[in-house]
């Protein structure tokens, strides 16, 4: 599949986006996979191929609006066969080794085919209309999942999702970088399942713990016995399930200290989510110090009348806004520090998560930012997002 072509073209795009089996072979559009009937009154599926004109690498208005068809002869309901479609019933039109187009199809409407998508999908149309009389849920729309190499995506298949939303230009913005997780506890591992899904260029993962049975209960995906029984680290637990959707997830089983800080140096930016103070302040230190912009997550939930309550909290670090460390990440391990506790619910991992990132992402301008915060907590208790170190940053500033 000419993957790049598609992309850059509306119509190509279309019919991809909304599902069709789209190729371009050889100066061909192809759609696969489209239902019609055939002599013996059953559902078939065959190819509809068309001429692919190009002004370099765009599409333009198509010259002819005769398509060419690679299955039997399509027959409406009772097998008849639709002779007001087909145009030339011997066609010998060889696309490439072992496929070749037997018949072509005529259909013009007064003013021709404005563009590919709206040629193609007439013809689908035509033939699936005959074909849903006999099965209902015939379909050329399968969705198919669209592999794609290493040097076309960070992504082992494509994301149609943002595709379909007509949003990629903004997901652009996301696709440069070193992302650093340190701590993949049940936050951590959250955060991963969100930016796994952006086209950040490599996520780095620091923890030097083991995956075991407690971790599945607060941690995205639902690992099974055998899967336990490994005990592989946390960091390869999740590089070798997240790796079925992207590449470039480089796992580090270690903890980070003041003994290896400097791995974080290459970095753009770090989600750090850590429950050890310590070590916390030995990397927060170096983060300012190298100009790092950063994200601390905390939790600290506590049981209140047989339920549990408590707070979440978000606070952002960027090279140009960061005095307010001191006074927002909590470095105390002792039973002042309410963010030390060790009570974690997998919803308010995945908020704390979800918070981060968003907030990752807003630095990034993939979202809009008027409160400009780097500083959130959420109360449980009376549902309140509250915001708070707020600064008129630019964005050069805070890369």
């Amino acid at each position: 599949m000419s993957l790049g072509l598609i992309s850059r073209n509306g119509d190509l795009r279309r019919l991809r986006d909304e599902g069709y089996e789209v190729d371009v072979v050889n100066g061909y559009l192809l759609i696969g996979h489209v239902p019609y009937v055939n002599a013996n009154k059953q559902v078939a599926y065959g190819i509809l191929v068309s001429h692919l004109d190009l002004a370099g690498d765009s599409t333009v208005r198509p010259s002819s609006h005769v398509a060419f068809w690679v299955g039997d002869y399509p027959c409406n309901s009772n097998g008849l066969q639709l002779g007001s479609l087909v145009n030339d019933p011997n066609v010998h039109e060889r696309i490439r080794d072992g496929l070749e187009a037997t018949l072509s199809f005529s259909q013009k409407p007064a003013e021709g085919y404005e563009d590919y998508y709206q040629k193609m999908t007439a013809y689908v149309r035509i033939l699936e209309g005959y074909a849903h009389l006999l099965e209902v849920n015939a379909t050329a729309q399968t969705f198919p999942v669209i592999p794609l190499t290493e040097e076309e995506s960070v992504f082992c298949y494509l994301d149609s999702a943002s595709s379909r939303a007509g949003i990629t230009a903004i997901n652009e913005k996301l696709k440069k970088g070193r992302i650093a997780i340190v701590g993949l506890g049940g936050t951590g591992a959250y955060i991963l399942d969100l930016v796994a899904k952006t086209l950040v260029g490599e996520i780095y993962l620091f923890d030097g713990d083991t995956f075991l049975q407690h971790n599945a209960f607060r941690s995205p995906g639902a690992p099974s016995c055998d899967a336990l029984k490994k005990k592989l680290t946390k960091v390869e637990w999740f590089a070798e399930n997240y790796s079925r959707i992207r590449r470039k997830i480089i796992p580090h089983p270690q903890y980070i200290d003041k003994t290896n800080v400097d791995e974080l140096k290459s970095m753009d930016f770090v989600f750090l989510c850590l429950d050890k103070g310590e070590p916390k302040r030995n990397i927060v230190d170096y983060l300012i110090e190298n100009k790092i912009p950063f994200i601390d997550v905390g939790m600290g939930l506590n049981i209140q009348d047989g339920a549990l309550g408590g707070l979440v909290r978000v606070t952002t670090c960027t090279p140009s806004f960061h005095d307010h460390f001191t006074s927002r990440i909590p470095f105390d391990d002792g039973e002042d520090n309410e963010y030390s506790r060790n009570i974690q619910v997998a919803e308010m991992n995945a908020l704390n998560a979800a918070l981060a990132v968003i907030k990752w992402k807003k630095i990034w301008g993939f979202y809009i930012d008027l409160e400009n915060e780097h500083h959130t907590v959420y109360g449980i208790s009376t549902n309140l997002l509250t915001n708070e170190e707020a600064q008129n940053e630019t964005k050069a500033d805070q890369t």
